[in-house]
């Protein structure tokens, strides 16, 4: 009888997501996005999306609330209901750097969230103007070190992941830099193409389409290992600049509460859908690198950056603006 229960009990785990996330609700799951759409976060999102309909049987909605740094969508998720009809794709930001970056947040991530699964792990790179007469971050570097003023190197923000690289590159390479924050990447990204700043340390994915166009060039790769739609570009460290790594991941996450055993139908869910080769295709091509995981691993991960960046914002004195 008990080897029969846990048959039962793992077939309703991996096919049986979509009717327990139901029952008593009648509503469709609302996957959150706290970036504007058009953006990698949204694609990545509205790919998972359409597969995970049909590992849950109920539809899926994308549905975008941008502002303060990924803070305005996290909030709404934490007070949501924990029936399945709210999850949150959520980036390394709200929930792992915020919390250090803000004096005050209306939410907690470790007490208002339970993690599901990693979704994308994303590789950040450093672009330059295609002008530009380096050929890769070292050349970068010295020549910025002759340059008669600090060189200026766009970001996403005060406290974004590319300010964040940013400092630990300028640390690490001792370049002459110095950081000019923006609204949002796409400002920053026209604004390195316009050659009104000279660099970005950026998402691939939110990338991709400009270094293939011929509008921007990568210089270096802050990661572990060169990326494979990017072959002939060092990684940081091959290029003599050590401890320079950030990976601006991208995860799955409900409201606190949710039963433990629709966190886990979930996780199968996402499993499968991010097996589907067409999901596979998609996220590839764009840069993107798909992850699944355990609900263990994400929030070992949102500890483990929390810390890494944690220890990079009080360093450099970095406040919220």
């Amino acid at each position: 009888m008990k080897l029969i229960a846990r048959f039962v009990a793992a077939v309703c785990l991996i096919f049986g997501a979509g009717a327990l996330l139901a029952q008593g609700t009648g509503k469709p799951v609302h996957l959150i996005v706290a970036f504007p759409a058009g953006g990698p976060t949204d694609f990545v999102a509205r790919v998972l999306a359409n597969e995970l309909s049909k590992e849950i049987g109920q539809t899926v909605i994308v549905e975008n609330k941008p502002g303060a740094n990924g803070n305005i969508g996290a909030d709404y998720v934490a007070k949501a209901p924990p029936d399945g009809s709210v999850l949150f794709l959520t980036t390394v930001g709200a929930v792992a750097i915020s919390p250090t970056l803000y004096e005050t947040l209306p939410y907690d991530p470790p007490k208002d969230f339970a993690p599901i699964s990693l979704v994308v792990n994303n590789s950040t790179i450093f672009v330059v103007n295609p002008r530009n007469p380096a050929s890769n971050a070292a050349q970068f570097v010295a020549n910025s070190l002759k340059a008669p003023a600090p060189v200026p190197i766009g970001s996403s923000g005060v406290g974004s992941i590319p300010h964040l690289t940013l400092e630990l590159f300028a640390a690490s390479s001792k370049a002459n830099v110095t950081h000019i924050p923006y609204k949002g990447a796409a400002p920053v990204i026209n604004d390195v193409i316009g050659n009104h700043v000279d660099g970005f340390f950026g998402d691939l994915p939110g990338l991709i389409g400009q270094i293939r166009a011929g509008q921007l060039k990568p210089l270096g790769v802050a990661a572990p290992k060169r990326h494979p739609l990017l072959p002939d570009v060092k990684t940081l460290a091959e290029q003599g600049i050590a401890g320079v790594e950030s990976n601006n991941w991208y995860a799955l996450l409900a409201p606190a509460k949710m039963p433990k055993e629709n966190v886990m139908m979930l996780n199968a869910a996402v499993r499968k859908a991010l097996q589907s080769d067409d999901v596979r295709r998609k996220l590839v091509e764009s840069g993107a690198e798909p992850a699944p995981s355990t609900p263990e691993q994400v929030s070992a991960l949102i500890q483990g950056d929390g810390a890494k960046w944690a220890q990079v914002i009080h360093e450099k004195r970095i406040k919220a603006e």
